[in-house]
């Protein structure tokens, strides 16, 4: 037994010493081989502060409601690392059974810690099989709503079993040690362990002895089959995220450990900016095959553990959509390791679709590999493309799996890069956005409406709303200057929301002024569906206007900031975190954030009671993409009489509205309609109002809500509103006959700001 168990032990052991280390040469290589990607180690003791954080506090996967979970994945992850002396241990005893570590050996402390993360890691490991199990595919009616549906299972089964196998081998190795060493008495040394010793204690020296050098060896043999295993499997994403998330952690987007949401990526070539005017002949436009990702992407591929948490969230899957964020990134992982023996011999074609290498350099390459470097990377599932077209185009962009994905992976920055591709170079995209990018275009709108038209809400409201260049020179005397945006200068259900925020801040005194005509789209929805040469072409013209409408009020960085407010979670954003890019330096705030500050510094008073039940609905680019979360529901808690009853799915949670992603301008025609899904969610909570600050979700939601009046499923009274529209309700004070009528005669101020459903 002593002999054998040391020659196999040793001889699994060489082997799979031999071929990690060859997985990790290759898989260095094949990561290293994307694409630069510039920004990723700045900052880098925030980066490992943020990376410390994430780990020993879980604080990704503690984002889900079932926090025992992440408890329970912790106690297995460390007791990955920390016990990973208990081999070095093993190997000892191979040939010594009574071998202990030097120095710490027989420690108490090492010891005890020792026993408790094996115990720990026991019952964790225990607790996710048992999840897993539980949630599996084949035990749902629809497979789908498992979010191991698509998972590779037999690697998650085997890595689970693995890590059961190695820690009973533990314990049984302990137990042993106690009775040979301390004649099966408890102690603080053997403190879990010590139940399991009696089993051993009446067993005689040399059989115990004999014990040791079989648990040794069966400790060993299953840690480096499973070496063997994942060396032979490098894209077995659910091992390999044991090592590899700590870099795709530490190099993620922000530096302080922010999701990697708000600003997408710019376009780059060579890790350089793309000159739109005049490109270089070998820029790359967009992601056309899997070696255009950044080394950053590549390293997300393969990073992946498949848990499915995205795919849990995603407002696409959820609704019938072929996509899912996970087998996204999947079928990109596969095919960057299943191509990867063409790459690695310097296969490619140039832009010209010329191969690179010669015939002498791919003579070495595996048949598969080739035939993997001919399938279509983005096509229809017959094609047998990588990517299936409806997938990338069901995006919203929406961030759901970006928040929820405990190993930082940047989803929406890689669609919207093979979309971009898709646009600018295959002018391959739903037809129906083709009518949006040509008003965006030629009119500057989504809907192609004349510029003049933007101030065409002005004339329906009773004071004085300041245009800068006509009725106001410059913006020197002004507080804020009011981005209205598209949707709320020319969409009538978004102009109402426009008028009562212009009203309230009327009444607050607060000095504003709007650009009118004088605006233009941000390139939003241009930049997410992927046509960023219209983006940058639309952000340079607003950064030019912006600049000089703010040129005579902010000379050197003493002068009055540049503040702007906006209504549009969409513009925003791109105003606030896309166009400091391209020289756009202001200080942006969206409008429920100015309200509350109203309100809280007295300059609103909501007095009159608004005596309704309401579920406030998250916009995802207010909420995940923004971290604004607190303010609209500080208003509506200021609002007397509102009662506000939170959805299941919401805050970092929350469901999308449809509109993302240039989905606004998108026909839904697989599936369940997002925005019919959301509001059957708002439903459940019985509301009176349904409440939201974004004028793409207003869309959206009162959508649903006009259809379903039609149909008698909800009363004429339902509406779709704006928080600004309900705090204007309270904030004006009723007439003599308002008051006579009461509180609910007075829900009726605002209508001409309120009924979305018209």
């Amino acid at each position: 037994m002593h002999i054998a168990a040391i020659i196999i032990s040793l001889g699994i052991a060489m082997v799979g010493f031999a071929l990690f280390a060859r997985v990790i040469s290759r898989m260095y290589r094949l990561i290293t081989a994307g694409q630069p990607a510039p920004g990723r180690t700045g900052d880098p003791v925030a980066r490992t502060k943020n990376l410390v954080r994430e780990f020993l506090g879980h604080t990704r996967l503690a984002r889900r409601g079932k926090r025992w979970i992440g408890a329970a994945h912790w106690a297995v992850m460390v007791s990955f690392g920390l016990l990973f002396f208990t081999l070095v241990t093993a190997f000892g005893q191979l040939f010594d059974a009574r071998f202990q570590l030097p120095l710490v050996g027989r420690w108490w402390p090492y010891e005890f810690v020792t026993e408790l993360f094996s115990f720990l890691g026991l019952a964790g490991i225990v607790a996710l099989m048992i999840v897993r199990l539980a949630i599996r595919p084949s035990r749902k009616v629809d497979a789908r709503t498992s979010r191991f549906y698509g998972s590779v299972m037999w690697q998650a089964y085997y890595v689970e079993y693995t890590i059961l196998g190695v820690l009973l081998c533990i314990f049984a190795l302990r137990g042993v040690e106690n009775v040979l060493e301390d004649g099966g008495r408890f102690s603080i040394h053997f403190f879990f362990s010590y139940p399991l010793s009696r089993l051993f204690a009446e067993m005689s020296a040399g059989t115990l002895e004999n014990l040791v050098y079989l648990f040794a060896m069966l400790k060993i043999v299953i840690s480096f089959a499973w070496m063997i295993t994942i060396a032979l499997n490098a894209n077995m994403g659910v091992a390999w995220h044991r090592f590899l998330a700590f870099p795709n952690i530490w190099f993620k987007k922000k530096a302080d450990g922010g999701t990697a949401l708000g600003a997408l990526n710019p376009m780059l070539s060579n890790g350089l900016p793309i000159d739109f005017e005049d490109p270089q002949d070998d820029d790359i436009f967009g992601v056309g095959k899997v070696e255009d990702f950044t080394w950053k992407g590549l390293l997300d591929f393969s990073t992946c553990t498949e848990c499915g948490r995205c795919q849990d969230q995603c407002p696409a899957w959820n609704t019938g959509k072929p996509l899912s964020p996970k087998l996204v990134v999947l079928s990109l992982r596969d095919n960057a390791h299943a191509k990867a023996p063409y790459l690695l011999a310097g296969g490619g074609k140039d832009a010209e679709g010329i191969e690179k290498a010669s015939a002498d350099q791919l003579a070495a390459v595996p048949a598969s590999a080739l035939a993997e470097a001919e399938r279509p990377f983005v096509g229809s599932p017959e094609d047998n493309a990588v990517i299936a077209a409806e997938a990338l185009w069901s995006c919203t962009t929406c961030g759901a799996c970006v928040e929820q994905c405990p190993v930082d992976i940047e989803h929406v920055d890689h669609i919207v890069d093979m979309r971009r591709y898709q646009v600018m170079i295959e002018s391959a995209f739903p037809s129906e956005a083709g009518t949006m990018l040509k008003n965006l275009e030629n009119k500057g709108n989504p809907w192609g409406m004349p510029a003049k038209k933007r101030l065409d809400w002005i004339s329906e409201v009773d004071f004085e709303v300041p245009v800068l260049g006509e009725t106001i020179e410059d913006l020197a005397e002004t507080e804020y200057l009011y981005w209205v945006g598209c949707a709320g200068a020319l969409e009538d259900r978004a102009k109402k929301t426009t008028k009562a925020f212009a009203e309230l801040l009327h009444i607050a005194g607060v000095k504003f002024a709007v650009l009118g005509s004088g605006e233009s789209c941000t390139g939003d929805p241009a930049r997410r569906l992927g046509n960023e040469f219209l983006f940058q072409m639309l952000a340079q013209q607003n950064v030019e206007v912006l600049n000089e409408a703010f040129g005579a009020v902010a000379t050197g960085k003493d002068g009055p900031a540049k503040k702007i407010v906006a209504t549009c979670p969409h513009c925003f954003n791109s105003l606030a975190n896309e166009y400091p890019q391209l020289g756009g330096e202001f200080e942006v705030i969206h409008h429920t954030q100015l309200l509350d500050h109203l309100v809280t510094e007295g300059r609103l008073t909501p007095v009159t009671p608004v005596d309704q039940n309401i579920t406030y609905h998250d916009p995802c680019y207010l909420g995940r993409h923004n971290k604004v979360y607190t303010p609209p529901r500080e208003i509506i808690a200021k609002v007397p009489g509102l009662r506000n009853t939170e959805m299941h799915r919401c805050k970092e949670r929350g469901f999308c509205c449809g509109a993302g992603g240039a989905r606004m301008w998108m026909e839904e025609r697989i599936g369940k309609r997002i925005n019919t899904e959301r509001v059957d969610e708002a439903l459940s909570t019985n509301p009176d109002v349904i409440s939201t600050a974004c004028p793409y979700c207003l869309v959206m939601l009162g959508d649903s809500i006009t259809a379903r009046k039609q149909s008698g499923e909800v009363p004429e009274s339902m509406e779709v509103v704006d928080v600004s529209q309900l705090l204007l309700r309270s904030v004006k004070q009723p007439t003599a006959d308002d008051a006579s009528a009461g509180a609910v005669a007075f829900a009726s101020v605002g209508a001409s700001s309120g009924d979305d459903s018209a």
